[in-house]
């Protein structure tokens, strides 16, 4: 034993289900048992700080409570993000059954020379963009990274913009970046903040916006989409917002500081958590949409109806099974016309409609209906053209439906997967779809993906917002969403990758 190792617990006191935090000096540690062997890394998350002995371990990997993130247990490598890199290594040992750790973290693994003449062109800065970069590094490529697109000049953590910034709780130049800018020089990644206008599948080649042209051996498309605007009278008015990037936060917080009264059009998820930021800032919240229940699609009536039920109690009046038929207002809006003549005082309005995949550039394949591009397993569209995120068209694993999944940690997985695979990698998608909103100070975790569930089976308290629920279709779990289960979540994370039925999805729960 190396006499700086410190004492920090005993072997016999570790659970096998989840981790365990310690400290050596005013550094947290976290210890994770494999056996009769014990691993010691950070004890927070890379991706923004949760406990992760919180969360759980499952098929030998560690799983984030906040984000689902996942480490590989036997070397803390990155297996799935958000996190952009794997955790802190600290050496270890056991001697007599008590658990010694350095205080010093271990150097990472000595990275190959640099060289190579390839080039990689990566088309969006967002979330997808970052871990695209991050992992061709990781990946072993070693030869030209061009990362371009006008998102930010460092991609940022866009799901803050509807879950925080709009409450004010968070300033829009706070918004974290997904990693230190340093990481570009670091990992020699050229950032040219300038957007792809067309690329051609077939020639391999990108015309910038800024009149560069880019010739690529291997390109990544992950320009994410294009928010809808309402096509009515008076659309252009002022105060009038859509909401995608940190301008259009910056101009909605803006027109919110003189809002006496604000309208959402749309019960979509970003529609909703804006109406709790505007509550928490005690404005009068309006929302409009066509459905008959939030969510009812995505979560089945009874959940939605909690959503709905949720935001009522906490002030938000709805007008649901209506349209938008006119904005009216000299020069900005003043009133919402509703297709069943009723009128509607307003400040401002917040678009939620959804987006269009920002494809129009791409020539040289066949773009889907809806503007999306398919991909196989490896998230390939053609030779050399690789598409992830809002813009690509998957098929979920064990599952025969193309579909896009338009959440910011699928968009991650896909451009992890593409990474390897750019690289020279053979990898598929995997991965369980993820994603957590945020309403009134709780977060809901929703995984998998289904459509219009055949039931709902609830675990728990509904009402008060303590639950898992089995969102089933065909007699398995196809998703399921949850409230205040932060441990039993890590775990199906991990589980669903396989099909579950309701009752193996419960004892997974239980871990």
């Amino acid at each position: 034993m190396q006499s700086s190792m410190e004492k920090v617990a005993r072997l016999a006191d570790l659970p096998l289900q989840r981790g365990t935090r310690v400290k050596i000096g005013e550094t947290p540690i976290l210890l994770v048992r494999d056996g009769d062997a014990v691993h010691a890394y950070t004890a927070d998350c890379p991706h923004a700080g949760a406990p992760l002995e919180k969360g759980a371990l499952c098929h030998g990997r560690i799983v984030c409570p906040w984000h689902k993130g996942t480490f590989e247990i036997s070397d803390g490598s990155l297996v799935e993000p958000p996190a952009l890199h794997g955790l802190t290594r600290y050496a270890s040992t056991i001697e007599d059954g008590d658990v010694y750790v350095s205080p010093e973290p271990l150097e990472p693994d000595a990275r190959a020379p640099a060289g190579g003449t390839a080039t990689m062109l990566v088309a969006g800065a967002g979330a997808a963009g970052a871990a695209a970069c991050v992992t061709l590094r990781e990946a072993g490529f070693d030869g030209r990274i061009v990362l371009a697109g006008t998102d930010a000049s460092v991609p940022y953590d866009r799901t803050a913009l509807s879950k925080f910034v709009l409450a004010g709780d968070m300033p829009p130049g706070d918004v974290p970046p997904l990693f230190d800018p340093a990481l570009f020089s670091a990992q020699r990644i050229e950032r040219v903040e300038s957007d792809v206008v067309a690329l051609d599948a077939s020639k391999r080649r990108a015309q910038l916006a800024n009149g560069t042209a880019v010739d690529y051996d291997a390109a990544l498309v992950c320009t994410g989409g294009t928010p809808q605007p309402l096509d009515v009278p008076g659309a252009k008015l002022a105060n009038i917002h859509l909401l995608r990037n940190r301008d259009d936060a910056s101009g909605i917080v803006d027109a919110l500081k003189h809002c006496r009264r604000a309208v959402i059009v749309g019960a979509s998820f970003i529609g909703l958590e804006a109406a709790s930021c505007l509550r928490k800032r005690n404005i009068e919240t309006i929302v409009v949409a066509p459905q008959k229940v939030p969510f009812a699609k995505q979560f089945g009536e009874r959940i939605g109806v909690m959503f709905k039920q949720l935001h009522e109690h906490n002030g938000v009046s709805f007008r649901m099974e209506r349209n938008v038929a006119a904005f009216e207002g000299d020069g900005a809006v003043q009133t919402v016309v509703l297709d069943d003549g009723e009128h509607i005082a307003a400040d401002v309005v917040i678009v939620g409609t959804g987006v269009k995949p920002a494809t129009s550039f791409v020539s040289g394949i066949a773009l889907a209906d809806d503007g999306g591009i398919d991909v196989d397993s490896g998230m390939r569209a053609a030779p050399g053209l690789f598409a992830a995120g809002d813009v690509a068209r998957f098929t979920l694993p064990r599952a025969q439906t193309r579909l896009r999944i338009e959440h910011w940690r699928v968009a991650q997985q896909h451009a992890r997967v593409a990474a390897y695979n750019m690289a020279g990698a053979s990898r598929v998608y995997e991965g369980v779809p993820y994603f957590w909103t945020y309403h009134f100070g709780k977060r809901f975790d929703y995984l998998g993906h289904v459509t219009e569930p055949d039931d709902v089976v609830i675990d728990g308290d509904l009402d008060a917002q303590q639950f898992v629920a089995y969102l089933l279709k065909d007699g398995k779990v196809g998703a399921v969403v949850a409230c205040e289960r932060e441990d039993q979540t890590a775990r199906l994370a991990e589980a669903m990758r396989e099909t579950l039925t309701l009752d193996a999805a419960r004892e997974a729960a239980k871990g």
